[in-house]
């Protein structure tokens, strides 16, 4: 019996195995962005590769199917293809190579590098989809991470492990406090996603904002508004992947993405072309599940003694707070920074209006004397707004109400706490310091 068993483990290990059967399907039609295949066998999210006139292969995803085709979106530009052109499965295209040595590189949502450094070839390779964790095996938020913004150190304190949003609309000054933030946050790796956004931003943000130092430890993937929507969708899904591989390393990360309004954006591209009805306001139902499952993926894990703070720039389209992407956002995310037209006209940066914001876990994190303060302040800038335009008037008149009497006497005060330079940091002891000296206990 030995020698038998013996034996077929020899020859068992004597087969060659054989090469595996390539499946070709078949391009049926080209219709918008979408290009359905058929005669294959198509996966859903799996790569496939569409051969045109000149010979070349052109990368797409299976994003919907029906009975007897596929539905593919390109993940670049497509031209030269024809009716009956062949399409065929990309082998090992769900996993990549992540290392240390990805440090100061700034790649693509498939992981190609856009650096000219060369190509990733080593470390561990590790699997392109993060799995959903257990909402019991999540670790909470127990620590302040300081942001180095004096008024979101103070009035709005960030902890280690936060899902926060900065909302505004356009050009009142989210992509500059991102950039602040990237400076002067305390973490070992900084994950940058640039999802959406005009191509020059991207060299900018690397230059301004990140400058050589802050670059050695972050990583940038990058997907400009001029690439496929389904591209712009994985470099978003991407750098939270890279984001929770340091985390898990035990590092205290920092993830930043701008925007989350660009990645609903892209979501509603490829939903609506692959015949999903709109149903808020032009947004397909899946869209606002996609945000819910990207920023489930943020956030502190109990396996690891890292952290994974992530920072979420959310576009308010015509400084509406009620559109349906920020609406949603705020409702997923742990707190809202709003940015305010009104305050960034003013000269008043950065333009934080702190009636609309809120930390959801700030409470946790803080001392009670820090809270009351905050609470405090809050409620003194607001009294004074409620008589700026009567002071020039001469019809505010002092000693009828002691808290408005103080809150405009303060206000000087407060602004100066409020505003900050561009390239001036406020760290978290100096805020705290500094909110103890205006308001006392």
């Amino acid at each position: 019996m030995r020698n038998l068993s013996a034996e077929l483990a020899s020859a068992r290990a004597q087969l060659i195995r054989p090469s595996p059967v390539l499946s070709f399907g078949r391009l049926v039609r080209v219709n918008g962005l979408i290009l359905s295949a058929a005669g294959g066998h198509f996966v859903l999210g799996q790569r496939y590769q569409v051969e045109t006139e000149q010979g070349d292969w052109c990368e797409a995803e299976v994003v919907g199917f029906e009975p007897d085709q596929a539905f593919l979106m390109p993940l670049e530009p497509v031209s030269g293809v024809r009716a009956g052109a062949r399409v065929r499965s990309v082998p090992d295209a769900s996993s990549f190579w992540v290392s240390q040595a990805l440090l100061g590189r700034v790649v693509d949502g498939l992981m190609q590098p856009l650096d000219g450094k060369g190509r990733l070839t080593e470390g561990e390779r590790i699997s392109a989809q993060l799995a959903a964790v257990n909402p019991l095996q999540k670790k909470g938020v127990s620590a302040p991470l300081d942001v180095g913004i004096r008024a979101i150190n103070g009035l709005f304190t960030v902890g280690q492990g936060q899902r926060l949003g900065l909302f505004a609309g356009s050009g009142v000054g989210k992509s500059k406090l991102l950039g602040m933030m990237t400076r002067f946050t305390q973490a070992d790796v900084v994950v940058v996603g640039l999802i959406g956004e005009r191509g020059w931003e991207v060299k900018d943000f690397i230059e301004q904002c990140l400058g050589p130092d802050g670059l050695k430890k972050a990583v940038v993937v990058a997907s400009p508004a001029d690439q496929s929507p389904l591209l712009r969708l994985r470099a978003a899904e991407l750098a939270h992947r890279l984001a929770a591989y340091y985390r898990d390393q035990g590092l205290n990360v920092l993830l930043l993405v701008d925007s989350l309004t660009r990645y609903a954006q892209a979501q509603r591209e490829i939903a609506l072309s692959v015949g999903e009805p709109p149903a808020t306001k032009g947004y397909p139902p899946s869209v606002f599940s996609k945000l819910t499952q990207l920023v489930e993926k943020a956030g502190n894990s109990a396996d690891s003694q890292g952290s994974m703070t992530a920072i979420y720039t959310v576009l308010a389209e015509g400084d509406d707070q009620q559109d349906p992407i920020a609406d949603a956002a705020r409702a997923i995310l742990d707190g809202h920074i709003v940015l305010s037209r009104s305050l960034a006209e003013r000269g008043h940066y950065p333009a934080i209006d702190i009636g609309a914001s809120i930390s959801r876990v700030m409470p946790h994190i803080v001392p009670e004397a820090q809270l009351k303060q905050a609470y405090k302040l809050k409620k003194l800038y607001s009294r004074y707004l409620q008589v700026q335009e009567l002071i020039p008037l001469g019809a505010y008149q002092q000693g009828k109400d002691q808290e408005l009497d103080q809150a405009v006497q303060l206000y000087p005060a407060l602004e100066l706490f409020l505003t900050q330079g561009l390239n001036q940091a406020s760290s978290f002891t100096e805020a705290q310091h500094q909110l103890q000296q205006l308001l006392g206990s």
